[in-house]
């Protein structure tokens, strides 16, 4: 599985706890099925969204365990790799390719603002740790680390490296990508409400969040996308958009737990310093979940 190109959709899945902040190991292999069974084409353990901050090692190596016999060779396991050391880095690779997972998402730096050429070397050490795909996670404006497509002009040598998720919130750097490395790299679009345009530039898939809860309509919109029907795609899209703004928040683990809990596929624990949403921030939340609800279309809706 791991030697096909990847394309589709990619949710970065939550991580379950109980409320005493232990992994839920049942809740995230079930909310993983669900995903499955609704049709997304693979997924990512543990970045941003699933609290790695807050996860050891080998908690971290536990998620990817709970995820690959979840999958149980349905769809490919990436996990992600976002140690602030190389050296952890190399021992988390090592953990999760006896696991079995079948490639990774990779964190160029994290805290530490690497410059490119610090950058790039940490990317490459990675990938021929891994001897297996890798995905290079772009985010600047988090992590405040861009490789540029020049850069990824550069790392184009490195076989082991064979796709970015592109998380710049400038939709020109799609283009720019394409003009600069052609399809050396499958493109993955990483940020939520970004999803159509990037789509629509020729992306070859999404780095999900409310897709965790929304599968089915998220791999709709794909769909439709690569069918060329823009028109159908572009109103499930405008449905989908005031959740998907959600995403695009420094409380984006708890925006989206809670949507994963208002539908019914998961509970909104989280591990501190964040706390479960209270107040206006809750209450606006749950009046877009509700709205969408409401007006959610019948021919794509997840089944449970």
């Amino acid at each position: 599985m791991s030697s096909q190109p990847w394309s589709g959709i990619f949710p970065a899945i939550t991580t379950k706890f109980h409320a005493d902040e232990r992994i839920d190991a049942e809740g995230t292999a079930r909310h993983i099925d669900f995903q499955i069974r609704n049709g997304i084409h693979g997924l990512v353990t543990c970045g941003s969204l699933g609290e790695a901050s807050t996860l050891s090692l080998e908690e971290k190596l536990e998620v990817a365990r709970i995820a690959v016999e979840a999958a149980a060779g349905r769809i490919p396991v990436l996990a992600n790799v976002s140690e602030t050391r190389t050296a952890e880095a190399l021992r988390y690779i090592d953990g999760a390719n006896a696991i079995g997972v079948n490639g990774f998402m990779v964190m160029p730096s994290v805290i530490y603002v690497a410059d490119a050429r610090e950058a790039m070397l940490n990317v490459r050490t990675m990938a021929e740790a891994a001897q297996q795909p890798v995905m290079v996670y772009n985010n600047p404006v988090a992590y405040r680390v861009d490789l540029k497509p020049g850069h990824m002009a550069e790392l184009a040598d490195c076989k082991w490296v064979t796709a970015i998720k592109e998380s710049t919130d400038d939709i020109r750097r799609i283009t720019d990508l394409r003009n600069t490395v052609g399809d050396r790299y499958r493109l993955f679009l990483g940020v939520d409400d970004l999803a159509y345009e990037g789509l629509a530039l020729g992306c070859d898939g999404l780095l999900a969040g409310v897709g965790c809860a929304f599968p089915r309509e998220t791999v709709a919109l794909y769909d439709l996308m690569k069918a060329g029907d823009f028109a159908e795609a572009l109103k499930l899209y405008q449905w989908m958009t005031p959740m998907l703004h959600l995403d695009v928040s420094t409380k984006l683990v708890q925006n989206l737990k809670l949507i994963d809990a208002l539908v019914g596929v998961g509970t909104e624990h989280v591990r501190k310093p964040r706390l479960p949403l209270v107040g206006e921030e809750r209450a606006f939340v749950e009046a877009v979940v509700k709205k969408a609800l409401a007006t959610r279309p019948a021919a794509c809706q997840s089944v449970a």
